[in-house]
């Protein structure tokens, strides 16, 4: 060989390692999002159905839990954004169901495809990237082989998520995955339109039955109600199944030790006075954070409240990645090594709309004890537009209040 060949060779070689050396140090990012689902239906949070939740519960006990974490919107696309801008919706634009042309600030997957990092999503692309084309290296709503895997088979997520270790493993980077799990959104497992039992070819690993519920102080005892709860929780039993499958394809690339794991649900359950909302259950999120070797096992955080607008401010300094101006939220980083923070009794929340464009405004300020809610769009004549009208349990609201409208005094 050549002396100009023998130091090409060597120039590549060393470039190789310091590659390889550089992905390393890099801690990789994993996170993983429930659909519509409370913070109490997770095992880990207090959720009434013994042993619905093994794997999320797995991952709660090897990470730490905050108890008073909030999301800032009761509905998806806005609260998404919120998430990876670091921004308010006011701020970010994204204040319903669209899109924002011309966006000036970048997000989650600019910031990290910036720094190195291989960046790939899996459903609910729309509802997490203010702006289009998309920006994600791997989009694995269409799978490898040019299949679309369904958004309720709990085994396609943990293929999305090995697809994903293994493109960043080829591309010798780390990598940031958002995977986001289908469930509990509606259709609930085995649900019809109208409420009726249908079937269903996504079978979870638990169906949960009426009589097994726990009804929230928010709704009441009733047959109907008891019925759509059962198809819910049994949807949040599929959404763990996911999570399983999740945990395990990281498990199985043996990149586990170096990825830190961000899990929580985008807002409550999509059930009347819940979801559309700024109400505790509306917004509180079962934020959970496993990071090997940097976050202390089966920690607990019961004294600071922390938000989705400060998930990003986070994520950038666990991976040393500089803040971008304009950042709403702020970075809870020391929490996760055990530290204290200041000034983290409160949380802002914000509604403007929901899908199909009504304004509905309202305004939050939640703390461990409080909640003051401000709706400028009540007249005492307007109806509120919610998401929840079409469910089993609104019908049954009033289909009671028009006989007896003090029948849901205790609801």
């Amino acid at each position: 060989m050549s002396l100009s060949c023998w130091r090409l060779f060597s120039i590549c070689l060393l470039s190789l390692f310091a590659s390889a050396a550089w992905a390393a140090e890099k801690p990789n990012v994993l996170i993983i999002t429930v659909d519509d689902m409370s913070a109490d239906s997770m095992g880990a949070f207090g959720c009434g159905i013994a042993g619905l939740t093994p794997n999320m519960d797995r991952l709660a006990a090897e990470g730490i839990r905050f108890r008073h974490a909030h999301v800032q919107v009761g509905n998806c696309m806005p609260s998404r954004n919120v998430m990876w801008s670091g921004r308010y919706p006011h701020n970010n634009g994204v204040e319903g169901f669209y899109q924002v042309k011309d966006i000036t600030y970048p997000v989650l997957c600019d910031l990290m495809q910036d720094a190195g990092y291989l960046t790939g999503i899996r459903h609910k692309v729309s509802h997490s990237t203010p702006y289009s084309p998309y920006r994600w290296d791997i989009n694995f709503d269409t799978g490898s082989d040019g299949s679309k895997p369904h958004t309720k088979d709990a085994a396609s997520y943990g293929t999305s998520t090995r697809e994903g270790i293994q493109a960043a493993q080829q591309a010798e980077k780390p990598f940031c995955l958002v995977i986001n799990i289908a469930d509990p959104h509606k259709p609930f497992y085995a649900e019809g339109q109208r409420g009726q039992t249908i079937p269903d070819p996504h079978v979870p690993s638990r169906v949960i039955t009426p009589d097994e519920v726990p009804i929230p102080g928010f709704l009441f005892d009733d047959p109907v109600v008891r019925k759509e709860l059962a198809h819910y929780y049994s949807s949040v039993r599929r959404a763990d199944d996911a999570v399983g499958e999740i945990l395990r394809a990281l498990d199985q690339s043996g990149q586990a030790k170096n990825t830190l794991v961000l899990f929580l649900s985008d807002h409550g359950m999509p059930l009347p006075f819940a979801k559309t909302q700024l109400y505790h259950h509306s917004t509180h999120t079962p934020l959970v954070v496993r990071w090997p070797g940097v976050v202390e096992a089966g920690a607990v955080d019961e004294k600071h409240m922390v938000s989705a607008v400060d998930f990003l401010p986070t994520l950038l300094d666990a991976t040393g990645i500089e803040h971008p101006a304009g950042l709403n939220g702020r970075s809870f980083f020391p929490l996760l090594k055990g530290g204290e923070q200041e000034e983290r009794d409160f949380v802002i929340k914000e509604y403007n709309e929901n899908a199909g464009g009504s304004r509905d405004p309202m305004r939050a300020v939640q703390t461990k004890q409080y909640l003051y809610l401000f709706n400028p769009w009540s007249n005492g004549e307007r109806v509120m537009a919610t998401a929840t009208s079409g469910t089993s349990t609104y019908r049954r609201f009033a289909e009671l209040a028009k006989s007896d409208p003090f029948s849901l005094r205790d609801a």
